[in-house]
């Protein structure tokens, strides 16, 4: 349901949400396949949120580009690779908290780092919090509200349903 969403809600930009097997990843358009594509990670649910934020935040230059352009720090990093890695996640876990919510779903923040530093979980969900409110406030970017208001109308309707 949130590949079709996510599919409708954004045939304008030729880009489809896909169920991949490991790791998530941006593909733009390209010979071998004409649309740009959102890759989410085993099927998870919060996977495709997150990947989608990403492609919220992302600017006309950056979705031409494989994972945007930006260089992945895998899981393992030091003190001071984490902060940097909390530091750019920031603004798309704020949208994606919005996202989850308004699926009605509880969020988590996640600092993927499972075998590195270990992370400050606390600083780093107020941060985001702080993030998510400055969001509310002032608006968040087209897209994500495009993608909040669609969640928002699916899972409000399907909840009535189930409430019947």
């Amino acid at each position: 349901m949130l590949i079709t969403l996510f599919n409708r809600t954004f045939a304008d930009y030729n880009t489809r949400l896909v169920l991949g097997e490991d790791e998530p990843v941006y593909l733009p358009a390209n010979d071998q396949c004409p649309y740009h594509q959102i890759v989410f990670a085993h099927g998870f649910f919060s996977s495709a949120l997150h990947e989608i934020a990403h492609w919220c935040i992302a600017g006309e230059a950056r979705r031409l580009q494989e994972d945007y352009g930006y260089w992945y720090c895998p899981d393992g990093r030091d003190a001071q690779q984490q902060a940097n890695f909390e530091k750019v996640e920031i603004k798309p876990q704020a949208i994606e908290w919005a996202f989850t919510e308004a699926a009605g779903r509880k969020f988590q923040v996640s600092t993927d780092n499972l075998n590195g530093a270990e992370p400050d979980r606390e600083t780093f969900t107020k941060n985001v919090a702080a993030q998510l409110a400055c969001y509310q406030e002032k608006g968040f970017p087209p897209r994500a509200q495009r993608f909040i208001d669609a969640l928002t109308a699916t899972f409000s309707t399907l909840a009535k349903g189930s409430a019947a």
